[in-house]
């Protein structure tokens, strides 16, 4: 495994290699179930493995540390034993059926809680101390198992969400094809007209020529046509001004002496005007210094 992990060498094929190894651990000989191998999934099920993988480590060495008391309670037993034969005269055989059973309550109850000697205080300590590690052990189950279960619903929400966004591609891809097959289409429609537009020019220049060749007029071509109409728009565009300036001649009378008549009046109105303006100015007061 740690050639494997060496030769990934990318932390993603690291951790990929790392989680194949541990389900294949789990499944046996059973096929491991299929699953989308990505970044954010292969990240969830690394966090879960480590889990799992801490909380075996955490079992084994409650398992070996059971192991190494049990072995040495074992030795303790056979020093007592013999003690107690060779000194006291004591053994198995000479208790009743009842101490038997006592005594062997007592040596099982003593191992199991893991006390030094067999005294009252000794079974109240290990009994409080074993119920406290139960519940720790306890509280950290339910804590692997919360958070077993929030790794399980986020996996599950990246499922989902990787199978939407591959609906989305799906879609996005078929629009982008229909678009492209009307693109397509209006191109082709954009060819046709361009090279009927051509056929057109080349329909109405020939027709021309032929009734030019007739005997047609050159300035009744549509060329000439076209060409005459710009024209006349340039000059309505030059006559606009000439209209307002005439314009402003429509109110003088329609004859020459008329309007001689009409230029004297309005020259004695104007000195009518300047003489009263200057009396006005001279009615005025002055003060000399």
């Amino acid at each position: 495994m740690a050639a494997a992990l060496e030769a990934a060498g990318d932390p993603f094929e690291e951790k990929l290699i790392r989680v194949t190894l541990w389900l294949k651990k789990i499944y046996g000989d059973v096929p491991i179930p299929e699953y989308e191998v990505n970044e954010r999934t292969v990240d969830i099920l690394h966090e879960v493995m480590e889990c799992n993988e801490e909380r075996d480590k955490d079992v084994m060495l409650l398992v070996e540390d059971m192991k190494d008391r049990a072995t040495k309670y074992e030795a303790e037993t056979e020093y007592w034993r013999d003690i107690l034969g060779e000194s006291l005269g004591l053994s198995v055989g000479s208790l009743s059926q009842e101490a038997t059973t006592d005594l062997t309550d007592l040596v099982e109850s003593a191992m199991e809680l893991e006390v030094e000697d067999t005294s009252l205080t000794s079974f109240y300590s290990a009994i409080n101390y074993m119920s406290s590690e139960l519940y720790e052990t306890k509280s950290k189950n339910e804590e692997m198992e919360l958070k077993l279960k929030i790794l399980t619903r986020k996996l599950t929400s990246a499922l989902r969400l990787e199978k939407q966004l591959e609906e989305d591609i799906k879609e996005i891809k078929e629009s982008q094809e229909a678009e492209k097959a009307k693109a397509e289409i209006q191109s082709k429609n954009l060819k046709f007209l361009e090279d009927k537009t051509k056929d057109l020019k080349i329909s109405i220049s020939d027709a021309e020529a032929e009734l030019v060749g007739r005997g047609l007029d050159q300035s009744l071509t549509h060329e000439a046509l076209m060409k005459s109409s710009e024209e006349l728009a340039t000059l309505l565009k030059e006559i606009e001004p000439l209209k307002k300036e005439l314009a402003s001649y429509h109110d003088l009378p329609p004859s020459i002496p008329l309007a001689l008549v009409k230029v004297e009046e309005a020259r004695k109105e104007l000195k009518a005007l300047d003489e009263e303006l200057t009396r006005e100015i001279e009615a005025l007061p002055f003060e000399l210094t």
